[in-house]
């Protein structure tokens, strides 16, 4: 037992050594990027830095698998070339049971990870994006969806336009029973569109069915109404921005995803992205796992039997492979190729059975 958490100490503290080498070039890296965006020269070093530590935890967060394995390549080579490794193996206890403590750990950090970590990286992220939209000036648009339906909002030079309608089809180019209010650049409402439906094109927005109402002060809204057949009205926003607005799950916590994608699917879009998401952070422990057991079975070897720079390299370029496959699987389900939870689980756990016999190949021959 004494063992045991001897060896789970020294991983979380080589995990945290790694994390916060990894978060210091993150962050250096971010603030020189930040430094050179169209709106930098009017910003001062508090907001750059400000907007720097925003967007650092998502890279993170992106990252850990990276992270996990170098944390146990640290481990082990530390513990091989003082001996410590050498001496465990001789007293008798095998590799898997070495590995029990640290993949404890790894287990432990992923659950955190998901359900302390994820909420902060999606509060971060919201806020980092609505901070650059203020820094970089008007025309930003933004998506919300509710009980009460599908809002966007879209904006230019000439001022804002809020857009309500109760459902959509699945990219959002096509609104059905939907309400257009312009607003002037002050403020202050100038005109109601309802409409049966908006088909969004290169022109803008074309309405179906359409009545209009004058809402300047001192005309009577009613009497100088207009209906329409058609009526086309110019948009700043494009299927792919409506897309994008609402279609980052990282900016969405956990915890709030379930009924994001209730809201979704009752709203017409296709929830099959977030779902992609959910289910793959809530195997990111297991993946997380899986890294572990990648690296030792490159790195549990006695370092003066050579090899050292090759059996690391050999690490890294299989959990690199690994998270490629991993990221490619979770596309095909984004994109209907395979079934939801395949995409996201069957990864992690090939990934673990690919390090098991890896490792136990290495053990027994």
């Amino acid at each position: 037992m004494i063992l045991h958490l001897y060896f789970a100490r020294r991983f979380a503290m080589s995990f945290l050594l790694i994390t916060a080498i990894l978060f210091t070039l993150i962050a250096l890296t971010g603030l020189i990027e930040q430094t050179q965006r169209s709106f930098a020269d009017s910003l001062s070093f508090g907001d750059l830095l400000h907007l720097t530590l925003l967007d650092t935890p998502s890279t993170l967060n992106l990252i850990l698998p990276l992270n996990m394995l170098l944390a146990t390549v640290v481990l082990f080579f530390s513990m091989s070339r003082s001996y410590e490794l050498v001496i465990t193996r001789a007293s008798g206890r095998s590799a898997l049971k070495t590995l029990m403590s640290p993949l404890i750990v790894a287990l432990v950090i992923g659950a955190l990870a998901v359900g302390m970590f994820n909420p902060i990286v999606a509060a971060t992220s919201k806020r980092y994006e609505q901070l650059s939209d203020s820094f970089r000036g008007s025309g930003a648009s933004a998506l919300s969806i509710s009980e009460e339906g599908l809002w966007l909002r879209q904006g230019s030079e000439n001022g804002q336009t809020v857009i309500r309608a109760w459902q959509s089809n699945n990219d959002g180019s096509v609104l059905y029973d939907v309400t257009f209010v312009s607003y002037l650049p002050d403020g202050g409402p100038i005109r109601r569109i309802e409409a049966k439906s908006a088909a969004l094109g290169a022109e803008g927005w074309r309405l179906e069915d359409a009545k209009s109402w004058p809402l300047e002060d001192g005309l009577n809204s009613e009497g100088n109404a207009q209906t329409y057949d058609f009526l086309t009205l110019p948009s700043t926003l494009t299927v792919e921005g409506i897309r994008d607005s609402f279609g980052k799950p990282g900016a969405i916590s956990i915890y709030q995803l379930p009924a994001f994608i209730d809201q979704l699917e009752y709203s017409g879009f296709s929830p099959r992205r977030h779902k992609v998401w959910l289910q793959s952070e809530l195997a990111r422990p297991v993946f997380l796992m899986a890294m572990v057991l990648v690296a030792s079975a490159f790195t549990m070897r006695h370092t003066r039997s050579g090899g050292t720079g090759l059996a690391v390299l050999s690490a890294v370029l299989l959990g690199f492979g690994l998270y490629f496959i991993r990221s490619f699987s979770q596309i095909l389900g984004e994109n209907g190729q395979i079934p939801v939870l395949l995409a996201a689980w069957a990864p992690p756990f090939a990934a673990i059975l690919l390090a098991l016999g890896l490792l136990l190949h290495r053990e027994d021959g």
